[in-house]
């Protein structure tokens, strides 16, 4: 697909003709392409039929940029997770339903009394620590590839200070 659109502007079902891929997958991964400002369209009306059809080419100028960057958010969504996760103690049942604080799974907000809402079980203090271990395993994973992919002359550097803490 991307092959056809960096050479030519291309409508959704030209496309999907000559890669021989179903229309929908075709118009999906356009739109997911556009939503991260990689492709483009040019809106015109078919003279024949009067349908309006979407010319699409792609642009992959700054790419590096915009990867980076959509990591970085990633990134920045999952340290906020880590940090609700070790600064909020949960509550739940053995089925599950919800998690709840403790202000809520006490009655303090909203009269629950530890007791589940959903099915009437009791509430259990919620372990988190082995998500929490998997998050933070995670997250330095995604920082070391992050580093190493899109910012390799600091690679050296990340790696000297993970050594440091070990």
């Amino acid at each position: 697909m991307i092959e056809r659109l960096s050479k030519n502007e291309l409508t959704d079902q030209q496309i999907a003709q000559e890669t021989s891929t179903d229309l929908n997958i075709v118009r999906r991964t356009l739109f997911t392409l556009y939503e991260h400002h990689l492709a483009s369209y040019i809106l015109e009306r078919d003279k024949e039929t009067g349908w309006m059809l979407y010319r699409w080419n792609v642009d992959f100028a700054d790419i590096e940029r915009r990867l980076a960057d959509d990591a970085q958010k990633l990134l920045s969504t999952l340290e906020r997770w880590l940090d609700s996760e070790l600064n909020t103690i949960y509550y739940t049942c053995d089925n599950h339903c919800s998690r709840f604080t403790f202000d809520m799974a006490s009655g303090n907000t909203c009269g629950y009394e530890f007791v589940c809402p959903v099915c009437k079980e009791n509430l259990y203090y919620d372990d988190t620590s082995e998500l929490v271990g998997t998050m933070q395993g995670k997250i330095n994973e995604l920082k070391t590839n992050v580093q190493s992919i899109f910012y390799p002359e600091n690679l050296s550097m990340f790696e000297l200070a993970q050594t440091e803490q070990e």
